[in-house]
């Protein structure tokens, strides 16, 4: 398991450096591609616990929803919201069986949120004045707290953070991967000169910190639910492309909303 953990970094890391270093359009494909991906897998999840979404309309409005950003009609956002709800309720209307319509829809609205509206927002980070390394500061201090939490709780994780959740979750991995996030905040703010104090960056490293965890949470709560152990299989030694980068679900909207703040 740790060696495709290690192959699968060498094929994705590069892949992501070039793609937010280049910008557009690269580093929208690529997110449409996870979002579009891990979307897929999120219905297909749901599917096994004998729910019936509407997978190939979700996906396409999660792919949407990452490109959105992009739109300068100032009434993009909302049309395509409600279009979403309109469109998938009519759909159902056609669709057999329809005692479980509530439960398809709601599954369908909320993959099209859940993956697509909060995976956008990397886009609407790497938009920003100085997106570039704002993204490496969010995406590269996320993987290191998962990385950290993953070596420091195999190695002395004795206590369990949330066993009915997920098993393998220890209070010496969070607060392992919790320090190792703050210490990669403020090195990779160095690298880039960020124009931040280094207790605004290292507060950010701790927010970072704690809502990756609680994303990883999350999606190990929602496949608890399901009876699934991974999301998928395309990611050796990860599971799918959803266990991979379900720890960014949160982290990209947090950071996109500490720089508006740290604005005001």
């Amino acid at each position: 398991m740790l060696r495709h953990r290690i192959l699968t970094s060498i094929v994705l890391v590069p892949l992501l450096i070039v793609a937010i270093w280049f910008g557009e359009p690269w580093f929208s494909i690529l997110m449409a591609a996870i979002a579009g991906v891990a979307g897929w897998e999120f219905y297909r999840m749901e599917s096994k616990a004998k729910v019936r979404p509407l997978t190939y309309f979700g996906v396409f409005w999660i792919v949407l929803l990452i490109g959105i950003p992009h739109c300068t009609y100032t009434a993009a956002l909302p049309t395509l919201i409600s279009s979403a709800i309109i469109i998938s309720l009519l759909w159902l209307l056609f669709r057999q069986p329809r005692d479980q319509a509530f439960t398809s829809w709601s599954w369908t609205i909320a993959g099209v949120f859940y993956v697509g509206w909060m995976l956008s927002y990397w886009i609407r980070l790497r938009d920003l004045e100085i997106g570039k390394e704002l993204v490496f500061l969010a995406m590269f201090t996320t993987f290191i707290n998962d990385t950290g939490a993953f070596f420091i709780g195999r190695t002395w994780g004795k206590h369990k953070m949330a066993p009915s959740i997920s098993s393998g979750k220890t209070w010496e991995g969070a607060i392992g991967g919790l320090l190792c996030s703050v210490a990669a905040s403020l090195v990779i703010a160095l690298i880039f000169n960020l124009p931040y104090s280094y207790w605004q960056i290292a507060l950010a490293g701790f927010i970072i910190s704690v809502f990756a965890q609680l994303g990883d949470l999350v999606e190990s709560l929602l496949k608890r639910n399901t009876g699934v152990k991974d999301a998928g299989k395309l990611v050796p030694g990860h599971g799918g492309m959803l266990d991979r980068f379900d720890s960014l679900i949160f982290t990209g909207v947090i950071v996109y909303y500490l720089v508006e703040l740290a604005r005001l």
